[in-house]
């Protein structure tokens, strides 16, 4: 079984932690020097050796189409790729990892100070910031210092996390896109910007992907959100209230208000009857439905670009912070906008394997507690090869 990121879950804190916090311990512990190398040191390649492995076997576990789709990468951007995508899978699994928003809220501040380390040359002793740091000093290197990782667009990949603290529920679809391009859009930025790339048509492409893969990511997790696992067995074996697990944690809908309004959708039946509830499927279908178009969209923009033609309609956010294209070329020539995304195309896969999820969801009826759509796709890598081979998605 494959999980991707918004549904992965990880062990909990550890016993020495809670023990610790709960003032068990009966005399502090004793206080020594340390001994590893001072802060700020270079990092060693055998640090970079064990946070690879580390990165990699994190996507294999909690984000397998992403270890997947790595092979599609350009082999001078995958490390930055798989870091990258560690550092998602370590952002999505805080609110399963801590005890409360408040340390949840902590964890997030960890990593924005670590972002500011990681592009200082300084990430602390943390495996996925150290494979960050080493990938970011090898690009520096790659490019002459000509391009940059954007802090920004890391920064907004931590923000769109404080959501997923406490469940707030998205008002709106548009509300819902707008955290689908915070996150997975952005995910696809930064990895062009490794290759390295700066076009307006191949962020135009991302933009869209991103929202599609977001969304379903979205529905993917539903079930798990909204009946989530307890970490542990109670003493007498049961899970607990509906909509609460044996730990206290309370479940939560997350699809947008307003489409949950259009189909009559409850959350308390949605707690009570699961996926029998009044108008879930319908509600569904419709947010489903806005991926597919997002997905519709880029094959005619490609359909376009081989036309010798323009994508067809402006990228809304272009001329924000990071989507600045003023004659920024580091091929060493100019190339067409097809030209660009056929040489990024390795970054749009994810687009395959989320319409091969959306195709599964249509067959069974727009179902999304259907255990067959938690599982990995045996398809996957042979659909992904032929989408890369003629660069349709």
């Amino acid at each position: 079984m494959f999980l991707l990121t918004e549904v992965a879950r990880p062990c909990r804190a550890s016993i020495a932690w809670k023990l610790s916090s709960r003032g068990l311990c009966a005399q502090p512990p004793k206080r020594l020097f340390s001994r590893s190398r001072p802060v700020g040191a270079p990092i060693t390649a055998e640090e970079v050796t064990g946070a690879h492995k580390y990165c990699v076997a994190l996507l294999s576990k909690y984000d397998r189409p992403s270890y997947t789709l790595s092979t599609f990468i350009p082999s001078h951007a995958r490390t930055f790729y798989v870091a990258l995508r560690a550092l998602n899978v370590s952002l999505s699994t805080i609110p399963d990892t801590t005890s409360s928003p408040t340390i949840g809220l902590m964890r997030l501040q960890f990593w924005r100070d670590a972002i500011t380390k990681i592009l200082a040359g300084a990430p602390p002793k943390e495996p996925v910031a150290i494979l960050l740091a080493s990938a970011i000093s090898d690009l520096n290197k790659r490019t002459n210092g000509r391009t940059r990782i954007s802090k920004g667009w890391l920064t907004r990949l931590i923000n769109a996390r404080e959501q997923t603290l406490t469940n707030d529920p998205y008002p709106n679809i548009a509300a819902l896109e707008s955290y689908a391009e915070n996150t997975y859009s952005t995910l696809m930025y930064l990895t062009l910007a490794a290759l390295p790339m700066t076009s307006v048509t191949a962020d135009h492409v991302a933009s869209h992907i991103g929202k599609a893969v977001g969304i379903a990511a979205v529905l993917r997790g539903l079930p798990l959100v909204a009946f989530p696992p307890p970490p542990s067995q109670s003493p007498s074996g049961s899970a607990g209230s509906i909509g609460l697990n044996a730990g206290g944690r309370q479940g939560a809908v997350m699809l947008p208000l307003d489409i949950m309004a259009q189909t009559g959708v409850r959350e308390e039946d949605v707690f009570r009857r699961g996926a029998d509830a009044e108008g879930l499927r319908d509600a569904v279908f419709t947010v489903a439905t806005r991926a597919s178009d997002h997905l519709i969209t880029v094959d005619q923009m490609l359909s376009n670009l081989r036309a010798g033609k323009d994508v067809g309609h402006e990228f809304e956010h272009e001329g924000e912070e990071g989507h600045e294209y003023e004659s920024v070329d580091l091929t060493g020539g100019r190339e067409s906008p097809l030209d660009e995304v056929n040489r990024a195309f390795g970054v749009f896969m994810p687009a395959i394997a989320t319409r091969m999820w959306l195709d599964r969801l249509q067959q069974y009826d727009f179902d999304v507690f259907q255990p067959e759509l938690l599982r990995s796709d045996w398809k996957l890598p042979w659909k992904a090869y032929m989408a890369f081979q003629r660069k349709r998605i």
